[in-house]
């Protein structure tokens, strides 16, 4: 059974790099998970330059919507499994039309895979609520699922780390 890494932080507080750095440590094949679906030439640019900072050995699977069917679908093919990220999941969810109670049972599929995997999985994810409340109905639901995806795999986490200017603060296993 695997032990779950949760990985949360900011905008370019380094969590995607401190994820990389996690996987390499397993010295095995890795499985990228992108859940972005990229909609414009800015967004391409930010996948582009992710796609540049992992090894090119590496293989990529972008999978927006079925997560946790990629991490079981992974199992004896790989050492470790990034999911980059679960905030880009869930508001492809939301703008699937998704209701709250199904993104919350995605998300607690994502986290028994991640689980059930023999593989190192690292699950990353924005932290939403430090800052305003949005303005808008939609904003603050975002902000509420996003919030409540972040607990639940925070708590089926063996390990969890908070990155704030590059640096991890670990919350929860290893030190």
């Amino acid at each position: 059974m695997g032990n779950p890494v949760f990985v949360t932080g900011g905008v370019r507080s380094g969590k995607s790099r401190f994820a990389v750095e996690l996987a390499k440590k397993t010295g095995g094949r890795v499985l990228f998970v992108a859940t972005c679906v990229p909609g414009d030439d800015e967004m391409r640019a930010r996948v582009a330059a992710h796609r540049k900072a992992r090894p090119a050995e590496w293989t990529t699977v972008e999978e927006p919507l079925d997560v946790a069917g990629a991490i079981a679908g992974a199992a004896g093919r790989f050492d470790a499994v990034i999911v980059d990220c679960m905030t880009l999941f869930v508001s492809g969810l939301l703008a699937a039309g998704e209701s709250d109670d199904a993104i919350a049972g995605k998300v607690d599929g994502i986290a028994a895979a991640a689980a059930a995997s023999p593989a190192r999985v690292v699950v990353v994810s924005n932290e939403v609520g430090s800052g305003v409340v949005p303005v808008s109905e939609l904003g603050r639901r975002f902000r509420d699922v996003a919030g409540a995806a972040n607990q639940a795999m925070a708590r089926a986490a063996g390990e969890a780390y908070l990155m704030v200017s590059g640096l991890s603060v670990p919350l929860k296993g290893r030190t």
